[in-house]
């Protein structure tokens, strides 16, 4: 099995396409449709269903992934390791974030690496805390800052960065604006709530203390960027459990401590992979937040 061929099907898989992928690649359409028959000769299984319009991926294709993904990571690492011996660091560094993630500036953080490491070449991509931490145990991302999340020593540790209590946000009129502290979860029964779409960190922190406490809450608001949520709740559409540190973007609206649900109830980390696997340029970064690096296994 070649390491081309293998490219050249992460290429197809990402791009359900085969001549979008072949210019991407800069092949020969016929040359990358060659490359996939090749392989697919190779593991006797189609890898992908075609049509005029896209192409999907087979269970056998779907397999093959996860496995291509992280072979190629590994290679890429190894390069990037020898280099990191000869004194230069380069190659690709792949970042994964949540919007407005607490302990750590991304923007400033990746400028200060390019300023220090102006060959090497930095992704970022913006997701759920799930999906960071299956694209980071995969080899897709080097590392990801995200919500706390099991730590899986085979696959996953975690460098915790900060923790802060969670807070409510409603409009200066609604009726929990007269209180000045929320009492706890079960004061907020039956309120509307405008909130994240499941994956992100700050729903799955609401979600778990709602769950401790035992109250049933639905969401009728479900956006996926910060400013949304902020906007339904100054038009006194519903209220939102957020971070403490969203209180400040909107300024206008009414933050309430939440009471009875734990302190440290909103965690965010660092996820990298075990540490063999972990690249030079991943290692850089981490070393400029000044954080030591968490032990294989322990958990976030």
């Amino acid at each position: 099995m070649e390491l081309r061929h293998l490219q050249h099907f992460v290429a197809v898989a990402e791009d359900q396409h085969f001549t979008r992928a072949a210019e991407r690649l800069m092949v020969s359409q016929s040359g990358l449709s060659a490359s996939i028959r090749a392989l697919e000769r190779e593991l006797r299984a189609p890898l992908f269903v075609r049509t005029t319009r896209r192409v999907t991926l087979t269970e056998a294709g779907r397999a093959l992934l996860v496995e291509a993904e992280r072979i190629l990571a590994q290679v890429r690492s190894a390069h990037e390791a020898v280099a990191a011996v000869q004194g230069v660091l380069r190659g690709t560094l792949a970042v994964g974030a949540e919007q407005c993630i607490a302990g750590v500036h991304v923007a400033g953080l990746l400028a200060g690496f390019r300023r220090e490491h102006p060959d090497v070449e930095i992704r970022l991509r913006q997701s759920g805390s799930g999906a960071l931490a299956e694209g980071v145990s995969a080899g897709r991302l080097d590392l990801a800052f995200a919500y706390r999340v099991p730590a899986d020593g085979d696959q996953l540790r975690s460098v915790p960065l900060t923790s802060e209590p969670m807070t409510v946000l409603c409009h200066p009129e609604h009726r929990l604006a007269e209180l000045g502290a929320v009492p706890d979860p079960a004061a907020l029964a039956g309120e509307v709530f405008v909130d994240f779409h499941p994956d992100w960190g700050p729903r799955r922190a609401t979600d778990a203390a709602f769950a401790a406490a035992g109250v049933r809450r639905t969401v009728a608001l479900e956006v996926n960027d910060v400013h949304s949520l902020l906007d339904l709740v100054d038009e006194n559409l519903g209220i939102a459990v957020v971070p403490r540190h969203f209180r400040h973007k909107r300024t206008s609206l009414t933050a309430l401590p939440l009471k009875g649900v734990d302190e440290a109830a909103y965690e965010t980390v660092a996820l990298l992979p075990p540490e063999r696997a972990t690249s030079p340029a991943a290692r850089a970064l981490i070393a400029l937040l000044g954080t030591p690096e968490a032990e294989p296994g322990e958990p976030g």
